[in-house]
């Protein structure tokens, strides 16, 4: 199965580091997935009045409202066809923000074939899909603007309530380490929400183990 990152960047792929081109390329004949495990240096959020709604996202497993330094912090991307036949790819993140309290944030990265594009449904239930622009910078990092945000049925969201997400990902060779930065603004209210840390990947084999079960949304959106 051709990766979803793969198909979006094109001859642009190549330009990756080799460790991010081995990283967004599981699903192929080598890697089925993997698990990265690490810290996030800083997590923040907006100020107060966005409590509410980050709040809210942690019903559906999308934003939180917690803030830290040192976080332990797990990714899991698995390759897979969804149940319409697009190739997708998991991101499922969890947070240890306290001794006693987990936050996840998933999202499956799908590939829509009809409008060649890459869309990030959000949440356990796929509720919200973003339009994603990635590109590869002249260090050979991902880097990953939002576009266009729909509810579930293609309604177009209020800009009042959109954020616009900025991702770059690169590989520190001195640290043998993944890094990555994200941030989540929104035009009127500023910034909303964000992390930036490290971590380690480990590689699942191709073959092996199925796609677990709890990285997988509980309901699948067909619109893309």
């Amino acid at each position: 199965m051709t990766g979803v990152f793969r198909r979006a960047l094109g001859a642009d792929f190549d330009r990756l580091h080799p460790e991010l081109r081995r990283r967004f390329d599981v699903g192929g004949r080598v890697d089925a997935g993997c698990v990265g495990t690490g810290v996030m240096d800083r997590i923040w959020r907006g100020p107060a009045f966005t409590v509410p709604f980050l709040r809210l996202g942690t019903l559906r497993h999308l934003l939180f409202p917690e803030s830290g330094v040192d976080v332990p912090f797990t990714i899991e991307n698995w390759a897979y066809t969804d149940s319409y036949g697009r190739a997708t790819l998991t991101f499922v993140r969890t947070f240890q923000v306290s001794a006693h309290r987990r936050r996840r944030f998933d999202a499956t990265m799908v590939w829509s074939p009809r409008r060649q594009m890459l869309v990030d449904y959000l949440g356990t239930h796929q509720h919200l899909a973003v339009d994603l622009h990635p590109g590869v910078d002249a260090t050979g990092a991902l880097t990953i603007r939002s576009g266009l945000q729909r509810f579930r049925g293609g309604v177009p969201c209020p800009a009042a309530l959109t954020g616009e997400a900025r991702l770059r990902e690169w590989y520190d060779d001195r640290a043998g380490r993944f890094r990555i930065e994200v941030a989540v603004t929104n035009r009127r209210l500023g910034p909303l929400f964000g992390y930036a840390g490290s971590f380690t990947v480990a590689y699942v084999p191709a073959g092996g183990a199925p796609v677990p079960a709890a990285v997988r949304p509980l309901r699948e959106n067909p619109r893309d």
